[in-house]
């Protein structure tokens, strides 16, 4: 029996970013240097084909730093931590490693900066997620007042209107950031935002790729886990590009087949957590069911790359 045609748009750049890389790298580093267990507070990314792999490598995961032992060496997700984490293991004489996305700590270093200048923060995140949690752990309660949407800003009550600052978690919706911001300077004209925008080169790239491959595409899958913000938001943004059917895969199993009955052409992408092994299941798993042509539509080239911590480039 002949297989239908099908062209899979595959998005470029997709998967993995700098920081995830560094993360992996760093608990992998840390099984090498200390042997097992290592212990790891919080998923160190949002993926389970991820966390499983190192888990099965000898890392232990926790929600919090008291479940650990003393005598072993514990990493920091990657979406960074409140500083009473770190304050809260050194008090303990823990050995910890950050692995905290360097774009992650420039937005503490920025919240710092502008807290030392008198200035109440405001963060653009979602409420709950890690990086949110970390970023407004930086400094001490009610300075820093999170907003999730542009409702949100009409109702935010803030100490001094010209003394404001703002920054975003990492991994949102670039376009409706941008209409948050607009909605926070309009009310507050006198608002400091940062010198350059807080949303990773990563989450803004893949998003762009979707932008182009989204409109031309019968359907589009994203490669990524629930609880991972950016892989969400390749969902919308596909959405709102004009792809009338977008979802979010974990693995090929997830696939839902009946759905997509009747197309001719899907766009495959995947979040920033999301290892290229879990892209490739997916098109073989397209492969085993249509005479798939795959077009790579790039949109932009990523080198960026992020030193691990001088703790493990150094000998026990």
């Amino acid at each position: 029996m002949t297989k239908p045609p099908l062209t899979l748009y595959l998005a470029a750049p997709r998967g993995f970013c700098a920081g995830v890389d560094r993360a992996i790298k760093i608990v992998e580093m840390a099984l090498q240097k200390w042997g097992a267990p290592v212990y790891v507070r919080h998923e160190i990314v949002h993926n389970k084909f991820v966390v499983d792999g190192l888990r099965a490598k000898g890392a232990v995961f926790v929600e919090e730093l008291d479940e650990c032992p003393d005598d072993r060496p514990v990493i920091f997700s990657a979406h960074g931590v409140p500083k009473s984490v770190p304050a809260a293991a050194a008090a303990r004489e823990m050995i910890y490693v950050d692995a905290t996305c360097p774009l992650v700590s420039k937005v503490h270093i920025e919240a710092q900066r502008h807290a030392e200048a008198g200035l109440q923060m405001i963060m653009i995140g979602h409420k709950g997620h890690p990086e949110t949690v970390g970023t407004m752990g930086q400094l001490p309660e009610g300075e820093v007042l999170l907003v999730e949407t542009v409702d949100d800003v009409a109702g935010v009550q803030v100490r001094d209107p010209e003394k404001l600052a703002f920054v975003t978690q990492t991994t949102l919706s670039v376009d409706d950031t941008r209409d948050i911001v607009a909605a926070l300077q309009d009310r507050f004209p006198a608002i400091v935002g940062p010198h350059k925008e807080d949303i990773c080169y990563a989450t803004t790239n893949r998003q762009e790729a979707v932008k182009t491959v989204a409109p031309k595409s019968d359907a589009l899958l994203v490669v990524g886990a629930p609880n991972s913000s950016n892989s969400r938001r390749l969902v919308e943004v596909a959405s709102k590009a004009g792809c009338t059917y977008a979802q979010l895969v974990q693995r090929a199993t997830d696939i839902d087949w009946r759905a997509l009955e009747g197309i001719s052409s899907i766009a495959i992408t995947a979040g920033a957590s999301a290892p290229e092994v879990l892209v490739n299941e997916v098109i073989d798993a397209f492969r085993e069911r249509y005479d798939v042509t795959v077009e790579t539509v790039e949109t932009a080239t990523e080198n960026v790359e992020f030193k691990v911590p001088r703790i493990l480039r150094v000998p026990a």
